[in-house]
């Protein structure tokens, strides 16, 4: 069920996306998901489906040096192996309720990272928004508006343009 609203939601984002649909990929009755997620409210439904968890790097692993080239495959690998990611940032661009899930994912999760090997931590979300923005961007480009140049950048590529600006955004000395 939670793979059909996935996929569902990535596809026909949050508004369009119905639970009859999701049902209906899903192969279930439309009540079973009412009965799991709530009075047929999506909301309920939507969290449970595109609950992320990046597993970024542990403190000291990778050093500080090698922060950019961490991240960026991290990111990659999310937006490949599933499309939760994908989901969050199709229905956050139209929807506020659900670009606050993603700003979430930002504060809780990629923040931590910034605050760790920015020189000057005071400076981590002032650092952190060129990251997002690029990492983002990338996601946007390659993932829902599948840009035909975006597309057919190789993995290697893209980590080699992208790796050393986000370290260079995380910890070169401020402008």
């Amino acid at each position: 069920m939670l793979a059909a609203a996935r996929e569902r939601f990535a596809a026909d984002g949050y508004e369009r996306a119905s639970i009859h649909a999701i049902a209906k990929d899903a192969r279930i009755d439309p009540s079973m998901v009412m009965r799991y997620y709530g009075d047929g409210n999506k909301e309920g439904l939507f969290a449970a489906a595109v609950s992320v968890e990046l597993d970024l790097p542990e403190p000291g692993s990778p050093p500080r040096h090698d922060i950019g080239r961490a991240l960026v495959p991290r990111f990659l690998d999310l937006w490949e192996e599933n499309e939760v990611l994908t989901a969050l940032l199709r229905v956050g661009a139209t929807d506020q309720a659900r670009a606050e899930r993603m700003q979430g994912v930002f504060r809780e999760q990629v923040m931590p990272v910034a605050l760790r090997v920015c020189p000057d931590p005071e400076q981590a979300p002032a650092r952190a928004a060129p990251t997002a923005t690029r990492l983002l961007g990338l996601a946007l480009t390659r993932y829902v508006l599948r840009f035909p140049p975006t597309v057919a950048l190789e993995r290697e590529e893209i980590v080699a343009w992208l790796a050393p600006t986000v370290q260079r955004y995380l910890t070169a000395s401020s402008p």
